[in-house]
């Protein structure tokens, strides 16, 4: 990290700090102002918002319009705020891209994966940036393991090395000789991750939710042996199965993250582990149904729109993510004044859509799934809609379950969802495959459905 972004993040995680102490009317009024600078800005400098709150220039932000990636993306050139940015020019620096190499001698470009549709492209100033850095770094100070120089725990993260994600796109501006840091690629054989690891004997450990998962079985099994002091996951859903797994492996060290390559994070855990509490002071998170109406507490939406109020280059106003999740009832125990996310069910487009016994629409949802599965005597499980059914993919080397019996569970669940005769087979796998990025997610939904 160069010394001028160390200068800013340490300043912005100073400010940050100072936030936890706040009253909920203390953030309210600086939401109120940093909304008021985001949408000023935004009408100004990019044609796009000008001309989708043209009107609506004093509205309520409730009021406005929503934004997918996909009109986003479309409208890319309009949107961005510096007129040199083109999305063909960007297009092309992807393409080269081999390391922390900024567009324009000034910016950072991350890709989502396009795992739910079209990918999407995100640029980030060197204020941007910082404060990328700075909301990836609270998560690990609520947990008590901030970094610096009296606190060099050595770490290690299973995740992308893809240089145009996000997760290792901030790593590489993390890398300093105060954190010894491992980075290996989840794509990689689990024997050579555990190798690498057993060598390295990380005191923090970092990853996707299902790479973490398994870990935690190396290390039940015994083929792992390393003791973080604290293990972070994020990226995916967590499941309560894989939280039970993995403090089984290591005990009551993890800590969940909520976070997107739009918006860096957004959400974290603390100490009393009662949720993930929302970064409100960065990020306004409205949890809405289809027809983007709020949801109340207890009550899981079908997604989130997201205002990251320091967001100048690719302003983000009301964006759409696709992610179902859950706000809690009641404030966390730690004083923090951010509102908490208690449970995080996965991506909308993670639903499994069919047609009914009435002719009708019925949705699916994946925690039915995990009801059902998480008990089940397998090292591994995946769900994958086909027409008319489902394909069940398990791993079990002991042969401990009966495919015949598994398959008549899933159906008679899906009759009592609504569907005729549904079609459950089950295959049996020696490991269980992953995506480009390292990731093995859990429900995976036929497109077009």
């Amino acid at each position: 990290m160069d010394a001028a972004l160390l200068a800013r993040v340490l300043w912005h995680r100073w400010r940050l700090a100072q936030r936890e102490h706040w009253t909920r009317d203390q953030l309210r009024r600086h939401q109120e102002r940093s909304l008021a600078t985001l949408r000023g800005h935004a009408c100004a400098q990019s044609r796009f918002y000008r001309e989708l709150h043209r009107g609506r220039e004093t509205a309520p932000l409730d009021a406005l319009p929503t934004v997918t990636k996909a009109e986003l993306m479309e409208r890319f050139d309009d949107a961005v705020t510096d007129p040199r940015v083109r999305r063909a020019d960007l297009e092309a620096h992807l393409r080269t891209l081999r390391g922390d190499e900024l567009y324009l001698g000034r910016y950072r470009l991350n890709a989502t994966s396009g795992s739910t549709g079209e990918p999407g492209l995100f640029l980030f100033d060197p204020y941007e940036w910082s404060m990328v850095l700075v909301s990836f770094a609270r998560g690990p100070a609520w947990a008590g393991c901030a970094t610096g120089l009296t606190h060099r725990a050595p770490t290690a993260i299973v995740a992308s090395t893809g240089p145009s994600h996000m997760s290792a796109r901030a790593g590489a501006s993390f890398r300093s000789p105060m954190v010894p840091t491992l980075r290996l690629d989840a794509t990689r054989p689990m024997a050579e991750l555990v190798a690498e690891l057993n060598a390295f004997a990380p005191r923090m450990l970092v990853g996707y939710a299902s790479m973490i998962r398994q870990l935690a079985d190396e290390q039940v099994s015994g083929r792992l042996g390393i003791s973080p002091g604290a293990v972070f996951t994020s990226s995916e859903a967590l499941t309560e199965d894989a939280r039970r797994r993995i403090e089984s492996a290591w005990g009551k060290t993890l800590f969940d993250q909520y976070a997107a390559t739009e918006t860096a994070g957004i959400a974290a855990e603390c100490r009393a582990h009662r949720g993930k509490h929302l970064f409100e002071d960065m990020v306004l998170a409205e949890v809405v149904d289809e027809r983007n109406h709020a949801v109340p507490p207890g009550t899981f939406g079908a997604k989130v729109l997201v205002t990251v109020l320091w967001s100048r280059t690719v302003p983000l106003i009301r964006y759409e993510l696709n992610d179902s999740v859950r706000l809690a009832d009641e404030p966390c125990l730690c004083g923090r004044p951010f509102r908490l996310v208690d449970a995080v069910q996965g991506r909308t487009e993670d639903l499994l859509r069919f047609v009914g016994a009435d002719g009708q629409a019925i949705a699916v949802q994946p925690l039915l799934f995990h009801h059902l599965m998480d008990g089940q005597p397998v090292a591994a499980w995946r769900v994958v809609q086909v027409k008319g059914g489902i394909r069940v993919q398990i791993v079990d080397p002991a042969a401990r379950l009966a495919d015949a019996s598994l398959a008549t569970v899933l159906r008679d669940a899906l009759r009592r969802q609504g569907m005729i005769d549904p079609m459950v087979t089950v295959e049996r796998l020696p490991t269980m495959p992953t995506t480009r990025n390292g990731k093995s997610p859990l429900i995976v939904a036929l497109p077009g459905i």
